[in-house]
């Protein structure tokens, strides 16, 4: 067996030296210590040196230890075993259950699936959410991004949850959900939702939480993206992909290159941000084998919309859902701030005329509404003109007509969920609008 030896021993950057043969970038070292502990080749330093991240944050590791090529990356498992089960960036079973069979297949998660030559594309299919803000303002599209961006605690994980509940209880498709950098109880209520609505058994759930080294926490997007470009490809099934929170999978990798010493941005970033999200990004994408829709979730450090990464993840994006402090502390749920709020697939060719030409009415009135907020502070509602205390008072109905109670806040709220059909939005919002 091939082997190397440690030089170098810096948090979690590991230093190996080869007098024969290198390892290729991706590949998977094995140290000979007690843990058996496993690198991951980052990058070649040299024509004999390889930098390397210590996957499982081993304190066992000293200069001098030898090292072994495994001649592999990073497997999970893939197929019809992992449906129902829990993973971590590395393919290793997390809630507990029966060990996968040994003959379950594997796939190394930083292999691209082949790229599509004779994909063409088909007529888009509007899926319904329930959730009347969504289903008007950003319509959920087959194959399609959506990104739910905000700061923390105005409710994208809850509005995840709802969507997750919403579409995949259809029991069309399968659900990935890549648990990125968040709080490990947040992980444990979207496990138990998920059970309580019988809906693990066409889901498949990978954490790498903010407890786990930046190494797994930038690993387990790109895992999830490798099991579900499995079923697409192999299995020719339609896949729901749900990630929360695609900030921390920047942030991750943005703490990779501060401990490999790379030289940041001008925004504090690292300086592959583009590539990062942009490879993984492409792979969330569809074939002439099945489709991959996905919802993401953003986070915005200090409720600033125009962060380099939050902006990255944007651009990359269909549709995107904007979640407002200042709409949450006004009692509104979900907290959408509605002037915000853009998509790309609100067409004509889309949504159908109707839907569009209500948009165009609404987006009207709403922009009105801002104008007028101003003035009302200052002069007050009672001397606007009878025209636009009506504009003013019709956009305060549709603001209060898109909040909607959940079904996964139940036990919190003592309030039942409620899911509305796209006509039934339609026809609600059209009855403001028209009056």
């Amino acid at each position: 067996m091939k082997t190397g030896t440690v030089i170098v021993v810096k948090d979690l950057v590991i230093r190996v030296e080869f007098s024969q043969d290198m390892p290729e970038i991706g590949e998977i070292l094995e140290v000979q210590n007690k843990e058996k502990s496993l690198l991951l080749v980052e990058s070649l330093v040299s024509d004999t040196v390889a930098n390397c991240i210590n996957l499982r944050s081993s304190k066992n590791i000293q200069k001098a230890m030898p090292v072994n090529i495994m001649g592999k990356g990073i497997e999970i498992p893939v197929g019809d075993q992992v449906i129902g089960r829990i993973f971590n960036a590395l393919g290793e079973p997390l809630d507990g259950k029966e060990p996968l069979s040994d003959d379950v297949p594997k796939r190394n998660i930083l292999t691209l699936a082949k790229k599509s030559t004779s994909f063409t594309v088909s007529k888009p299919e509007v899926l319904e959410t329930g959730i009347k803000v969504i289903d008007f303002f950003t319509p959920f599209v087959k194959g399609r991004k959506t990104g739910v961006i905000g700061g923390a605690g105005v409710g994208k994980t809850v509005l995840t949850m709802e969507l997750i509940h919403n579409i995949a209880r259809s029991g069309n498709g399968l659900s990935f959900f890549a648990g990125v950098g968040e709080r490990v109880r947040e992980g444990h209520e979207l496990y138990e939702t998920l059970v309580d609505y019988d809906l693990l058994k066409n889901a498949c759930m990978l954490f790498g939480q903010m407890n786990e080294n930046p190494a797994q926490r930038s690993l387990v997007a790109i895992a999830a993206a490798a099991m579900a470009e499995y079923f697409r490809d192999e299995q020719k099934k339609d896949i729901l992909f749900f990630a929360d929170n695609m900030y921390r999978f920047v942030q991750a990798k943005n703490e990779l290159a501060t401990i490999m010493d790379q030289i940041p941005s001008e925004g504090g970033y690292q300086p592959t941000l583009f590539s990062d999200v942009k490879i993984l990004q492409d792979r969330l994408s569809s074939n002439e084998n099945g489709s991959i829709t996905s919802m993401q979730t953003i986070y915005v450090p200090a409720d600033d919309l125009s962060d380099p990464a939050v902006q990255a993840i944007s651009h990359e994006l269909d549709s995107t859902i904007v979640l407002s402090r200042k709409v949450a502390e006004q009692g509104i749920r979900p907290a959408v701030d509605l002037s915000l709020t853009t998509s790309s697939l609100l067409s004509p060719d889309i949504v159908g005329e109707e839907h569009y030409e209500l948009s165009v009415k609404v987006q009207a009135v709403l922009q009105k509404y801002e104008q007028l907020k101003g003035i009302i502070a200052i002069i007050g509602e009672s001397e606007l003109s009878p025209a636009d205390r009506a504009e003013y008072a019709k956009a305060i109905k549709l603001i209060q007509y898109f909040t909607q109670n959940m079904f996964v806040t139940e036990k919190l709220t003592g309030l039942e969920g409620e899911y509305f059909t796209r006509k039934d939005t339609l026809v609600g919002i059209s009855e403001i609008i028209n009056k």
